[in-house]
């Protein structure tokens, strides 16, 4: 199929109908403004319905999901621009509606609700802001007849709030995570950040200095485990460096009799500054970035930070183990921004 543009229902329909028999249909959801994230979902989707089968990017800004004070009106329309990138990374179509043909008659007198998962964190700091997007993304699933669709893991709560969607209103569609796309300088891509002065970006890059800096607070803990599960009984070698007067060395002996502890708990002997990696400390590594960016010139203000459990995203204990998110938000200037890293306690980063 040539590359085709929808404006209308039934013009998708037309083109969904002409392809090939047996044709998977993968899609993505946005809001225009596309940029190397977006095409990275489309190069995603192509691979993952091969070349008989046809991908198709939706294009609609949705006013249901803009609460009072947000930046519906702002938002970029970029439609010729989004036709490009969506024909360069491998589309075959790009359906981009009007408000009537999404909601015909006006706004929807039903709609889907998050839930107490969409209550938190995004969904708290901007009210009604999950209803509006669940409710288009079943709209325009149902719409595009899609097989398999593709999400950004940048917007980590609306991926689990939209598998959670699939499973319990049993959707019988593929939910397909596609890791972040970030710019050359550890920025995550958004269409937002074109909002940013100079100066504003500098601030701004506390976001992915912070998650970076969990990330190797976590591996450094794990491979000072690892490390101790192999040194030979590292507490008497801790005590014996104290007696010989070499502290450095033996701070770095306790360190590791306290990571081989099996309870999480260092020994006696050993400072407390040597306690093993756990959710508490992953966070403080990153609340310490976070400050400094609050005291910069732009300030960063921040909303929140927080680690959680990616499938119900409730914060996890201090003993957690398995998979996580840390996920944070903040605004710089007028401009608000989210990013978040996923980590695995209890194994290798």
């Amino acid at each position: 199929m040539s590359f085709e543009l929808a404006a209308t229902r039934a013009d998708l329909d037309r083109l969904l109908d002409r392809r090939a028999p047996g044709a998977r249909i993968g899609v993505l959801l946005t809001m225009g403004a596309l940029h190397e994230g977006h095409a990275t979902l489309v190069r995603a989707a192509r691979t993952r319905v091969g070349p008989q089968g046809l991908v198709v990017v939706t294009v609609f800004v949705n006013p249901l999901q803009f609460g009072a004070g947000e930046d519906l009106d702002r938002y970029p329309r970029t439609l010729e621009a989004d036709l490009k990138v969506a024909r360069e990374a491998g589309a075959d179509v790009v359906f981009a509606p009007g408000a009537d043909e999404v909601y015909p008659g006006g706004a929807p007198q039903i709609t889907l609700s998050a839930g107490p998962m969409g209550e938190h964190f995004e969904g708290a700091s901007r009210p009604g802001h999950f209803d509006g997007m669940l409710t288009v993304v079943a709209k325009l699933l149902h719409l595009t007849r899609a097989d398999v669709t593709f999400f950004g893991l940048k917007d980590a709560q609306q991926l689990a709030l939209v598998r959670r969607m699939a499973r319990d209103l049993n959707f019988p569609v593929e939910i397909v995570g596609v890791p972040t796309v970030r710019e050359d300088d550890g920025l995550a891509l958004s269409s937002r950040n074109r909002y940013l002065s100079v100066a504003e970006r500098r601030t701004a890059l506390a976001l992915s200095r912070a998650l970076f800096a969990a990330r190797d607070r976590l591996a450094a803990q794990h491979a000072l485990r690892a490390r101790a599960a192999s040194a030979p009984a590292p507490g008497a070698r801790a005590a014996g460096l104290s007696a010989l007067g070499e502290p450095r060395l033996a701070a770095d002996a306790h360190a590791v009799a306290a990571a081989r502890t099996p309870d999480g708990t260092e020994p006696a002997a050993a400072p407390a500054a040597y306690r093993p990696c756990g959710a508490d400390a992953v966070r403080a590594a990153a609340q310490g970035v976070l400050d400094d960016a609050a005291r910069a010139v732009p300030p960063l203000d921040l909303d929140y930070l927080a680690l959680v459990d990616p499938a119900d995203f409730t914060e996890v204990p201090d003993g957690h183990t398995g998979e996580a998110v840390l996920v944070v938000a903040a605004k710089v200037g007028t401009t608000r921004l989210i990013d978040n890293i996923p980590l695995t306690f209890g194994a290798p980063q």
